[in-house]
């Protein structure tokens, strides 16, 4: 759905993208643009990975922050800087604070992953933990900054930190000038605004898609509706684009040069992520694969050659673990059954028998035997099965039961 509209003038021009470009320049990597072939065969055209996942701090967010801080006043940089993040943003004003020689305060969640904490941390900022979500961080950053003086720097909403983002756009013409479609996730809108400003002022054809996970899509509504509109308890697996209102600054932006935002689910995220490490031996968090799972839900949508922006890598592991199993279970990759036997001496290898017949590697058993439920002589199995897709899980439960077990779930 096309939600263009007439809006004043951006206040972010293609002379502030490229200004930030020379400001970042021996800062901020020019990131590698990779060809995907699995993708260029799904959409018919050619498909490239924009991997800012390899940027310095795993993500964009060093590009805005060093040109936020770049900019202050020599008494603001003096007073220092404070943010709210519960990761890439952190990491992104930590470093370039300390390139800058400025003292930084930042608040993250409790709930906040470790190792984005101790990156954090590594870079050179102070960190406090306070809160259980990011609206409560932001709240005790903020009064922070009212009691100390220090600067706030906000994750999207300000001119100079779309301009810093700005500068990807300008490396995506550089590196495929051929593109008519770029993706790229959206949760605040700083990274869509700034690739909109640069791309839209020197090729006005190239169609930008912005894309939110489902459950924490703001832009829609907001867009549907003229001015920023917030969502209650924003929920997605992608941390990264979980924010529940547009920044005032991007949202004016968004809405007058991005030709589309939509949206995708979580099994796409999942699968997606799978996708990217599997097929792109790249490690990419889910708001960074949020562009891919765009394609592969429809991939006859967009016009190519296609960039699509891998926005971050930092990945929690224990997050990692459970969403590429999520997405081998989207796939049909990887089965969970339950199912009851007869309780006796071999039964259970007769089974695992059964299973490694028809191929399904078993990666968990779980054997109950005492049981309200279960008669005297069952016993009830679950099974977590490694398979090769959906129809080799049909085989498998075709398998079972042939050989006379009650498939429960």
């Amino acid at each position: 759905m096309n939600y263009r509209k007439s809006t004043p003038v951006p206040p972010v021009t293609l002379d502030d993208v490229r200004g930030a470009q020379k400001m970042l320049t021996g800062v901020a990597r020019v990131t590698a643009m990779e060809g995907s072939r699995h993708l260029t065969q799904l959409v018919g055209a050619p498909v490239h990975f924009k991997c800012e996942n390899l940027q310095r701090t795993g993500s964009f967010k060093l590009r805005g922050a060093y040109v936020r801080i770049a900019g202050l006043l020599p008494e603001e940089r003096a007073a220092g800087v404070v943010a709210a993040s519960a990761g890439n943003h952190a990491q992104g004003v930590a470093l370039a604070s300390a390139l800058l020689g400025v003292r930084s305060t930042v608040f993250m969640p409790k709930g906040a992953p470790l190792p984005k904490i101790s990156a954090t941390r590594e870079y050179g900022a102070e960190v406090r933990l306070h809160g259980q979500v990011v609206d409560e961080t932001l709240a005790a950053a903020q009064e922070y900054a009212a009691r100390t003086g220090a600067v706030f720097i906000h994750p999207f909403d300000h001119p100079d930190i779309i301009a810093g983002q700005g500068t990807v756009g300008l490396e995506i013409l550089e590196q495929c000038p051929e593109v008519r479609t770029i993706l790229v996730g959206v949760g605040g809108g700083g990274l869509a605004a700034g690739i909109a400003v640069a791309v839209k002022a020197l090729r006005p054809d190239v169609r930008i898609v912005g894309v939110q996970a489902e459950g924490a899509a703001a832009y829609p509504p907001s867009l549907a509706a003229g001015r920023p509109v917030a969502i209650e308890r924003p929920a997605t697996m992608a941390d990264g684009i979980k924010v529940g209102r547009p920044g005032d600054v991007p949202f004016r932006i968004v809405g007058e040069l991005v030709d589309e935002v939509r949206t995708v689910t979580e099994d796409e995220l999942s699968t997606a992520l799978l996708l990217c490490l599997e097929r792109a031996k790249l490690v990419v968090e889910p708001a960074g694969a949020s562009p891919v799972a765009a394609l592969l839900s429809e991939p006859a949508a967009f016009e190519g050659p296609v960039v699509a922006v891998l926005s971050g890598g930092n990945v929690d592991p224990v997050l990692m673990q459970r969403v590429l199993r999520h997405g081998m279970a989207a796939q049909g990759r990887y089965l969970a059954v339950r199912l009851r036997l007869t309780d006796r001496p071999g039964a259970l290898a007769t089974l695992l028998g059964v299973l490694s017949v028809v191929d399904a590697n078993v990666l968990d058993v779980s054997h109950v035997r005492t049981d309200p439920r279960l008669g005297l002589t069952e016993a009830e199995v679950e099974l977590h099965l490694e398979t090769k897709g959906p129809a080799h899980c049909a085989e498998v439960g075709a398998a079972l039961r042939d050989a006379g077990y009650l498939v429960i779930d």
